[in-house]
């Protein structure tokens, strides 16, 4: 990619010019049988023995990383790392790497400083070789990125449509001159918030929560440990408040969760149980929050971290999450059935959850037997801590993700404070907002009053924070301002609209009434021309 950006000899065209052995391994030069060279570390005695090339990096700019990745021998993961001068090693990405098969690493790194790195390959089983070709790290400054964001959102979340305004007692006659007013009644990507059980309480919440969102995942109401307290005395009084409030204005619920595979967050009771009693208790828990609920939400996180934690595989079998999910679809096939994750996006140095582990993972759940027709969803929290996104790797990991075909939602986002913490959340929104796969976000951020404090929009008196402004500003930027118009002389007009649903008035150039009508816009409706008609 980008012929190899700022590396010298990125496809080893020239044997190992520019690249130096790190550690104590060796490296030579390969040909394959259809002459194509490639890089090789072996004999390697510790995981970062491998190659090597500086590379000077400026501050405040992403880089791009990718490489393609084999080992010669199974499958290992292994990563791209970067020394700074300081001796730091950061890491840029990983892949599962496999014999015989050419894997793409894609990752990158944000330039906190102006400094020379090493570019090196990293992975824990030193009995393996490490292949590498086509290397590359392409600089971007912040404007390049912002204006890549802003050309992807134009083709992702817009269409360019045409209207055509006729007669309908004159043989479709068109009407030239026409005059219309078009008003977007709801966006067509889901962007929202958590929702506490404050929202209860006061009015003031409720109106900043329903005058601004569409969408919601209950932070803690619908969980395990909030519905049954104490075992066999259920109690769904305050989430089912919650959901009336949400319903009774039109917003729409993910399920949040049904199993959470962190021992530490289970119902004091339930961590005392025998496998026996644990099967039978949450038997009893999968069908009660599934089937009181069946029908009213659009998604469900079955087992939420089910790749950092193993409570019910430890105690179950292996099979359990993946058991799960099949029996929540079974009782509401109406909601998306997501796995739910944290630092696949936010953070390359946990392994667990890399975007290609995550892939693997869901293959395991969606190919079990029975489940291979379930509607799967990707969800990644997006819990960033105060310094400079990555966005490099965040793009990187959605484009892996991506290729699963898989919807991929961000469900929990924060930013934890700090000196830039608005224009962090706004480069991260921006970056899953333009990109294709991402079909909607959630951030776990809200008023100071209902306890967000890690990401607080508003203070405790509802005044926006910087990082509500941010969001204010999003939200209206996302969405067609109201418009007028007037028809040319075959009665069209032509125009690019954010999706979502919207309504035109049109005034009658001959009798000054009006008439209104609705209509929605789609990724599908690119081209697509809308006739509407008069009297």
């Amino acid at each position: 990619m980008y012929q190899g950006g700022i590396i010298v000899n990125p496809e080893f065209s020239h044997g190992t010019a520019g690249w130096t052995v790190f550690g104590k391994g060796a490296i030579e030069e390969r040909t394959s049988r259809t002459k194509n060279r490639f890089m090789v570390a072996h004999h390697r005695k510790c995981p970062l023995d491998s190659f090597s090339q500086k590379v000077r990096l400026e501050k405040g700019k992403f880089y791009a990383f990718s490489a393609w990745i084999q080992v010669n021998e199974g499958s290992e993961t292994v990563s791209v790392v970067f020394r700074t001068g300081h001796g730091m090693f950061v890491p840029g990405g990983s892949i599962v790497a496999e014999q015989g098969c050419w894997s793409l690493l894609k990752g990158g790194i944000a330039a906190n400083s102006s400094s020379t790195v090493d570019v090196l390959f990293e992975s824990k089983n030193t009995s393996k070789e490490i292949w590498v070709d086509n290397v590359a790290l392409q600089p971007f400054s912040k404007k390049q990125w912002r204006f890549h964001q802003d050309e992807s959102m134009e083709k992702v979340r817009k269409s360019r449509v045409r209207f055509q305004i006729t007669y309908a007692n004159k043989r479709g006659l068109a009407v030239r001159g026409a005059k219309f007013f078009v008003k977007q009644t709801k966006p067509g990507f889901p962007f929202g918030c958590g929702m506490n059980f404050h929202i209860l309480e006061s009015t003031d919440y409720q109106y900043w929560f329903a005058s601004r969102f569409r969408f919601t995942t209950f932070t803690n109401a619908m969980k395990w440990y909030s519905t049954e307290e104490k075992q066999g005395r259920e109690n769904y009084t305050i989430a089912d408040a919650m959901v009336k409030f949400a319903q009774d204005n039109c917003i729409s619920i993910r399920g949040h969760n049904i199993f959470w595979d962190d021992p530490k967050y289970q119902p004091d009771w339930v961590k005392t149980l025998s496998p026996k009693d644990l099967r039978k208790a949450a038997e009893k828990r999968i069908n009660s929050v599934v089937s009181r609920y069946a029908g009213e939400l659009i998604a469900w996180d079955v087992v939420n971290e089910n790749m950092h934690f193993s409570f019910f595989e430890d105690n179950l079998g292996k099979n359990a999450s993946s058991i799960y999910y099949s029996t929540a679809y079974k009782l509401d096939p109406t909601a998306r059935m997501f796995l739910n994750e944290y630092n696949t996006i936010e953070y390359c140095g946990d392994e667990k959850v890399s975007p290609g582990n995550y892939k693997k993972r869901l293959r395991e759940i969606f190919s079990y037997p029975g489940n291979e027709d379930i509607p799967a969803g990707i969800g990644v929290q997006g819990h960033f801590g105060p310094g400079q996104p990555n966005l490099a790797y965040m793009r990187s990991s959605l484009e892996i993700l991506a290729t699963t075909g898989v919807p991929i939602w961000l469900t929990e986002v924060s930013v934890e404070p700090g000196d830039n913490q608005a224009q962090y959340l706004e480069e991260i929104l921006r970056e899953a907002h333009c990109h294709p796969a991402v079909e909607g976000i959630i951030m776990f951020a809200g008023p100071a009053y209902a306890g967000f404090n890690t990401t607080a929009l508003a203070d405790m008196n509802f005044n926006n924070t910087p990082a509500g402004d941010v969001v204010d500003n999003l939200i209206k930027e996302w969405r067609t301002r109201d418009f007028e118009g007037c028809t040319d002389g075959g009665g069209f007009f032509s125009t690019s609209l954010f999706h979502g649903d919207y309504e035109i008035t049109i005034t009658n150039p001959a009798t000054n009434s009006t008439s209104t009508s609705t209509f929605e816009v789609t990724k599908d409706s690119s081209g697509r021309t809308f006739h509407f008609q008069i009297e």
